[in-house]
């Protein structure tokens, strides 16, 4: 299973969001610390969850790090969240 498709099953399973996209952006960061030859080392996070309702943008933040924690010890290097609001819309 790749990382991204790791990201995404563990953010599902944990957060039953309304909208999810995990994006790998790590050829934007070809070259630069943390890149290693294959990619999957940096990732955007877009989540819309009704889970996240009520909680602080850093309290949302750490909740997705710790459901994403051993990946971000092993593969992930650079991780961008952006929390959207868990009644849309929705942009991909």
């Amino acid at each position: 299973m790749s990382v991204k498709d790791t990201l995404t099953a563990k953010l599902t399973s944990n957060f039953a969001p309304a909208f999810l996209d995990v994006i790998d952006e790590s050829n934007k960061h070809h070259g630069h610390a943390g890149w290693r030859e294959g990619g999957e080392t940096h990732f955007r996070v877009r989540i819309a969850t009704p889970h996240f309702d009520g909680m602080s943008r850093v309290a949302q933040h750490r909740a997705v790090m710790n459901v994403l924690d051993a990946q971000l010890k092993d593969r992930v290097h650079a991780l961008a969240i952006e929390v959207l609001p868990s009644s849309g819309p929705f942009e991909g």
